[in-house]
């Protein structure tokens, strides 16, 4: 088995190096937990006394005194109190005795059962135990979550890791208090060394979404906004106070070129907390994209004075300080985050710092922290290239300018590059996070020929989250219409190619000006007359334009759409049949992500019959899971 330097432990009387929750005096503290909860400890407490059936004094003859017997009443609490009396006198056979007979008299009461199963384990009958704590979640109690965790313990006693994990996931993703999160925690870690790998978890309940929030964390960081964007809208009606999740939103909007949405997610966020530090920096650098300079300065000003301590917040705030152009703040910030050993080997903030220092004019100090990136990350060229322009700059060879916060080379030295490649962009370059979500910056934020470039470099990528960028790129108002144009010749050469599409997904777009060129109700038909193969286009934007769905839904009608083309191509719907076709993809989606939806609500709107939405759900349902797609 793997051993760790850093974790020890040590194995006694074949107990499990794992955590023992059911020691004896762990039990009787467990005990006296549950009889808090039945509202019985007082009882335990008052019967402190000498036990009912000893008589005070000198023996006494029955005959006559019949009166002076004291009736001993039997039932659950009875039990229960001897059983941790003899708990308290290390007697494990008898309490376990104790236990059984209170779950005779109290067979409903669930801690009854769940401390005859601590008794079992005490004892080492963990297979037992488990049957005890299975039977409450089955039977008596499917409430009381934590029995998961006392499972989870007893087959880890047992050496049973992989079943031992199953309970241990099944316990932080169900159990809404978090009472032995802690110990919890500790099992996991313990489980990754001896399964050597991490848990597959997907929610930890008690938490409130941390995981769900980690996981659009990493999409963001990935430049999958889209995606990080679906799922940080499915949390907020449960965690509408988890304000660190609408900040991401907000952000993933914005880099989505949604930024009314942004901004409003941003107000809300501000509403509740005043003085969100990651609401403000947003903030600042939305206001900052519209050239809306007084309310940039009025920002620049609160976050100025704010000294962050937090990792997180001191990174947040240097980065959006160096964004707003005040490089010299940035850089204090930075040098900070340096100087703390938990942060000082990340080249990227390394990098940053030297951006900053560069961007002062303390030269000195961007070149010694740009060698310092070359040794962090050998690999990289990020250094190489910024310490030549340097050099550059101290030559008089090229004027200073000042550089921006990202840890790659510049767009147009990339795609020099690129022209190595010939047309292609290699596999690790399309794959990697960084020039990911830098494209989608730049989409957004470059100049005209930078944009340019970008649209042309994202068309060789050709992904789902490629064509969901630039399809938000050509819906932005005010955008130039050339760059619009290029947008578009590229989408439309993906759809026509069927490029690839990412892991997540599988999607051709078969709106490419998406819903900037959907025609009114009226204009449909009309439109439908012309091209057959406009019939198709025709179905979705109908769907598009009559539903009252979120981004997800419409994505999934869109990729429910283009499978089905896929698949039926080359037959044509015909005119009359799009109404109908587009009411039964709204309602497929809807279904597929469990949306409360019926075949009336959705004919009603459609003015079509219940019946002509369930004829084509049923039709498009069937084709895409049963026939084969046309290649």
């Amino acid at each position: 088995m793997k051993q760790k330097d850093d974790i020890s432990f040590e194995r006694d009387e074949g107990v499990s190096s794992f955590l023992r929750i059911f020691g004896i005096n762990d039990m009787k503290l467990h005990i006296e937990k549950w009889a808090l909860r039945c509202g019985i400890l007082e009882s335990m407490n008052e019967s402190k006394e000498e036990v009912p059936w000893k008589m005070k004094g000198k023996l006494l003859r029955a005959e006559g005194h019949l009166a002076n017997v004291i009736p001993i009443h039997l039932d659950a609490s009875f039990f229960f109190e001897r059983a941790v009396r003899s708990l308290d006198r290390n007697h494990v056979d008898k309490a376990l005795k104790y236990f059984r007979k209170a779950v005779e008299y109290e067979p409903e009461n669930p801690v009854n059962h769940c401390n005859m199963a601590g008794i079992l384990s005490e004892k080492g009958d963990y297979e037992a135990s488990n049957a005890v704590l299975a039977h409450v979640l089955d039977v008596v109690d499917p409430s009381m979550t934590e029995c998961y965790f006392y499972m989870a313990n007893n087959y880890a006693n047992m050496d049973r890791f992989e079943e031992a994990e199953q309970a241990l996931v099944t316990y932080l993703e169900e159990d809404t208090q978090g009472q032995f999160m802690t110990e919890a925690e500790e099992m996991m870690e313990l489980l990754y060394y001896e399964l050597d790998r991490p848990a597959k978890l997907n929610r930890i309940k008690s938490r409130k979404g941390v995981v769900e929030h980690d996981q659009a964390r990493e999409l963001l960081e990935q430049g999958k906004f889209a995606q990080a964007a679906e799922l940080l809208e499915g949390m907020s009606p449960d965690y509408p106070d988890y304000l660190a999740a609408r900040n991401n939103l907000a952000l993933a909007y914005y880099y989505m070129g949604l930024f009314p949405k942004a901004k409003e997610t941003i107000a809300e966020v501000l509403e509740q907390e005043p003085g969100n530090l990651h609401a403000l920096c947003n903030l600042a650098i939305f206001h900052q994209n519209e050239n809306r300079a007084d309310q940039v300065l009025l920002l620049i000003k609160k976050l100025r004075v704010i000294v962050p301590f937090q990792h997180e917040q001191v990174y947040k705030l240097a980065t959006t300080m160096g964004i707003l152009g005040q490089h010299d703040t940035a850089y204090v910030h930075f040098r900070r985050l340096l100087k703390d050993e938990e942060t000082a080997a990340d080249p990227a903030l390394a990098h940053y710092a030297a951006v900053a220092a560069y961007n002062t004019e303390r030269y000195d100090s961007a070149e010694r922290l740009w060698r310092h990136v070359g040794k962090l990350d050998p690999g990289s060229e990020v250094s190489r290239y910024y310490l030549s322009g340097l050099e550059a700059v101290r030559q008089g060879e090229k004027d200073p300018e000042k550089l921006s916060y990202h840890y790659h080379l510049p767009f147009d030295e990339q795609f020099r590059q690129w022209e190595n490649y010939g047309n292609g962009i290699p596999e690790e370059m399309k794959n990697d996070p960084l020039i990911r979500s830098s494209f989608f910056w730049a989409l957004r934020h470059g100049d005209r020929a930078t944009k340019l470039q970008v649209i042309h470099a994202l068309g060789m990528i050709g992904d789902y989250e490629v064509q969901q960028a630039l399809q938000s790129f050509i819906q932005e108002p005010g955008e130039d219409l050339e760059l619009v144009q290029a947008a578009s010749s590229v989408l439309n050469g993906l759809n026509a190619e069927g490029a690839k599409q990412d892991e997540s997904f599988v999607l051709r777009p078969l709106t490419a000006l998406s819903k900037r060129t959907i025609p009114k109700m009226e204009s449909v038909t009309e439109q439908t007359e012309t091209k057959p193969s406009s019939h198709w286009q025709a179905v979705v934007d109908r769907a598009l334009q009559m539903s009252e769905a979120k981004a997800e839904l419409q994505q999934e009608m869109e990729r429910l759409w283009t499978d089905y083309v896929s698949r039926v191509h080359p037959e044509v719907p015909g005119t009359k049949q799009i109404e109908g076709l587009a009411a039964g993809l709204e309602y497929l989606a809807a279904k597929i992500h469990s949306r409360p939806v019926t075949y009336q609500s959705i004919a009603d709107r459609y003015g079509i019959s219940a019946a002509t939405v369930s004829k084509y759900a049923r039709q498009i349902n069937k084709v895409c899971n049963s026939n084969p797609p046309v290649q």
